[in-house]
């Protein structure tokens, strides 16, 4: 099993990263929001999961071990195979997925292209035993009433709420006080970059 890959992004595509490893190129699907922070030619490292199914082999990138976890116990639940896994993930942050089951908010896993109102329920269910709750920081940052009219410009411009997320996450500190019509532009600009 491979269980982690450091290398060179060679390539990068809507749902993959292409990463050279010791002269050997490798596909790695990876959920949104890790693609996103991958620059070409830049040095990465990720937690991978090989995922065997007759002869097709495939690997699963992840940022960090508690993402890469969440994706394994997703496969565990009755019928969710790895592409609606990576799906969930690339929708829904690592974080807010366990305040999700934590809270049995099925609501937010059906927004998830593919997963029903039913499917939804199913996945509350069978995980919230399975996640650790003793870990889950409820008070997530809040977003003030101008980020969140940044966060609906920028996912009417067509980005997920995930990379509007980000992108206004890493604004600059000095940034944070600027108007809204600034705050898009500045974020507009980081997510060009990409």
């Amino acid at each position: 099993m491979i269980g982690s890959l450091r290398g060179e992004v060679i390539d990068k595509e809507e749902d993959s990263v292409l990463l050279e490893v010791g002269g050997v190129g490798y596909v790695v699907l990876a959920p949104t929001t890790l693609l996103f922070f991958f620059f070409f030619f830049s040095t990465t490292a990720i937690f991978t999961h090989l995922h065997v199914r007759e002869q097709e082999l495939t690997l699963f990138g992840f940022p960090d071990k508690e993402e890469l976890e969440l994706f394994r116990l997703l496969l565990k639940v009755q019928g969710i195979g790895p592409k609606v896994a990576l799906a969930i993930l690339s929708h829904i942050p690592a974080e807010t997925l366990r305040q999700a089951v934590a809270r049995e908010e099925a609501a937010l896993f059906a927004r998830v292209p593919g997963i029903g109102p039913k499917k939804a329920k199913q996945i509350v269910f069978q995980l919230k035993d399975k996640v650790g709750l003793d870990d889950i920081f409820v008070a997530s940052t809040p977003f003030s009433d101008s980020d969140g009219e940044v966060i609906a410009a920028l996912t009417t411009l067509g980005y997920s709420v995930v990379e509007a997320q980000a992108a206004l996450q890493q604004l600059p500190a000095d940034a944070k006080n600027e108007s809204t019509e600034e705050k898009i532009r500045i974020a507009l600009s980081s997510l060009a970059k990409f």
